[in-house]
């Protein structure tokens, strides 16, 4: 890693406090003598999620030596919540300190400019690595065993338990639930029954499914082992990882399964209870890697939501902010296949033809009655989205629209017309009778609907604690004057009956609270830093191994520099007369082990890809910066 003057690592500073210590306070003067590594997220942030789940191994490894503090720093008013931050902790199980940071005070410290961001400090208390995006496991995971064999040898290095008190489990039957799915009709689970109107609920911080009674709250069978894992078989025996998603297939007998942390499609039998795999292979689908091919060789990113539509059954690909599809295996084939459908990898909201389409973590789909139109919910645009046929047939003659929301950082709780209209992070999506569609607005916590008819949005219920799914209490058949919400943060199913009038609300409308970063008019030099780990480099044996690509909201605010390339540093022009506005900026990078340095045996090098995402504010100013760096990895000198 390049020299570079010590930095002292900032105090931790944050108005919500901290969870995960008992109750304690926590400073850097307490962690001394502790390699301590800073996780920046926010809980809506599936690139966040994933890092978490990356630094699970690294931080059971070395958890007498490393202490993980994740910052909390919101995008959305609900994570400026104290109370849903404790949710999300809790929710997606995470095991270290946590500082509730409202205000962004530590990641303003800190010069954060992205979700999420690692700063690893060292016993000493100085700042020696940052990390931008997912990927950078192996090379924290190396550093700090570096940092470990240099602080012992001097001294410095202090080991033995860290200051993470977990809190007390909740006896309740349901943990953090997602999606819900109302079970066909006929033989019982178990034969408990004649098993019509049984819902299947994805229980997912339990990494189980669970079979409900009609009302909703007797449990009938529980599917899974409750432990984390990617297992198929009898109902005790089969694993999941944070199941979310559930879709019944055309056969009447499968249900299909988002196994969102797996990066997996599962199959399910409500009369067996087997569960087995029907696509993805348990790793993390990267950029470079194949869009296409047999269901089980192809990897998938945290599929979050799923549902038959066009004669296939339709992935959102929270991970990738893209819409998959799985074709099942036909003419004896032993497996299905699975593609890219829709959406460019890129973050944003982008209508247009699929294969040109921005979407920004879609996380639940519904099909209308007609068989016309795909609804998706795309969270973090706070956006009411569908798919449907313009002309021709395969993708070419699909076209993605945007009914309600503007882009990644505008949201509130707002009705009327949809040009205008508001959410927050909605997670569902479900058709209702006479095509109007209701939406999980979860961070609203309230159940909204939108009439294509008319145009308008208008709030159902409100007091709902983080729904996320729902669906018709009776599938229509009675005429859809109920519908089962799950409400995620209250740990249970509710039923509601669909109001004849809307529930006034006040309007209100956000920003994302980031300030914007001052740069001069005219040229910008864009710097994406990167330092490979040590003992790798980049390896261009197969060509380039870095990307980036630039774009900006508005569109006119860069007269020159957008599009793809393979340096990561780009001179780019300010258009004359656009005083603010968004770049948008995506980097990639992939370092192999370095075969020449010291200790190097392996003649098959392992490569690791980093990548991140940048939604960089900026408005121009006479005095501002003729330069912008954004760190991938290492330090900015």
């Amino acid at each position: 890693m390049a020299s570079h003057a010590r930095v002292r690592a900032p105090e931790l500073t944050g108005e919500g406090g901290w969870l995960n210590t008992g109750g304690r306070d926590l400073t850097l003067a307490d962690l001394r003598g502790r390699i301590v590594l800073l996780d920046f997220w926010t809980s809506c942030c599936v690139n966040c999620l994933h890092v978490l789940d990356e630094l699970r191994d690294v931080e059971e490894r070395h958890r007498d030596t490393l202490v993980i503090v994740g910052v909390h720093s919101p995008k959305f008013a609900h994570e400026a919540d104290h109370r849903a931050v404790a949710d999300a902790v809790e929710r997606y199980q995470v095991e270290h300190p946590v500082l509730d940071d409202p205000g962004l005070t530590t990641w303003k410290q800190y010069a954060v400019r992205a979700w999420p961001t690692l700063v690893l400090i060292d016993p000493e208390g100085y700042v020696v690595a940052q990390h931008a995006g997912e990927g950078h496991a192996h090379a924290i995971a190396a550093r700090v065993a570096e940092l470990e064999r240099e602080h012992a040898a001097k001294g410095t290095l202090r080991r033995g338990d860290g200051p993470y008190a977990p809190p007390e489990p909740e006896p309740t039957a349901l943990r953090f639930p997602g999606k819900v799915l109302r079970l066909p009709g006929g033989e019982a689970s178990r034969g408990a029954g004649s098993g019509a109107g049984n819902l299947l609920v994805s229980d997912t911080t339990r990494h189980q499914l669970v079979e409900l009674a009609p009302d909703g709250e007797t449990v009938l069978r529980r599917v899974g082992s409750g432990e984390r894992g990617l297992v198929d078989g009898r109902p005790e025996e089969a694993r999941f990882n944070e199941p979310q998603g559930l879709a019944l297939l055309p056969d009447g007998r499968t249900v299909v399964v988002a196994d969102t942390v797996n990066h997996a499609l599962r199959s399910y039998d409500p009369e067996s209870g087997e569960v087995g795999t029907l696509a993805g292979t348990g790793e993390q689908w990267w950029r470079g890697a194949p869009a296409e091919g047999p269901a089980c060789g192809t990897a998938l990113s945290s599929p979050w939501d799923v549902e038959w539509f066009d004669g296939r059954l339709w992935i959102a690909m929270a991970g990738v902010h893209q819409l998959w599809t799985y074709e099942p295996p036909s003419g004896g084939e032993e497996q299905g296949t699975v593609r890219a459908a829709a959406g460019t990898t890129n973050e944003g909201l982008v209508d247009g033809p699929v294969d040109q389409a921005w979407f920004a973590q879609p996380s639940g789909l519904s099909a209308s009655a007609d068989g016309r139109r795909l609804w998706i919910a795309d969270s973090e645009t706070s956006a009411l989205r569908w798919i449907d046929r313009e002309d021709g047939e395969g993708e070419r003659g699909l076209r993605v629209r945007t009914a309600v929301g503007t882009g990644l950082f505008d949201f509130g709780h707002r009705d009327g017309e949809a040009e205008q209209a508001l959410l927050q992070h909605p997670l569902g999506v479900t058709t209702l009778p006479g095509g109007r569609v209701a939406i999980s607005d979860t961070y609203n916590h309230a159940l909204r609907s939108y009439d294509p008819e008319t145009g308008e949005v208008t709030t159902l219920a409100t007091d709902l604690r983080e729904p996320s799914g729902a669906v018709l209490a009776d599938d229509g058949r009675g005429g859809g004057s109920e519908i089962v919400v799950v409400e995620s943060a209250r740990h249970r199913l509710t039923r509601l009956r669909l109001p004849d009038e809307a529930v006034p609300v006040a309007g209100v409308a956000h920003r994302t609270r980031r300030s914007a970063t001052e740069v001069a008019p005219g040229e910008l030099l864009l710097d994406v830093v990167f330092q490979a780990p040590a003992g790798q480099k980049l390896d261009e044996r197969y060509g380039p191994s870095t990307r980036l690509l630039v774009g900006s909201t508005p569109e006119e605010l860069l007269a020159d520099g957008a599009g793809a390339g393979t340096e990561l540093h780009r001179r780019l022009r300010l258009a004359d007369g656009v005083t603010e506005g968004v770049l948008h900026v995506s980097a990639m990078a992939a370092s192999c082990d370095d075969p020449d340095a010291d200790g190097a045996t392996d003649e098959h090098p392992a490569c690791h890809v980093h990548q991140q995402d940048w939604g960089v504010p900026v408005r121009v100013t006479a005095s501002g910066a003729s330069r912008l760096p954004l760190v991938l990895a290492g330090m900015d000198a």
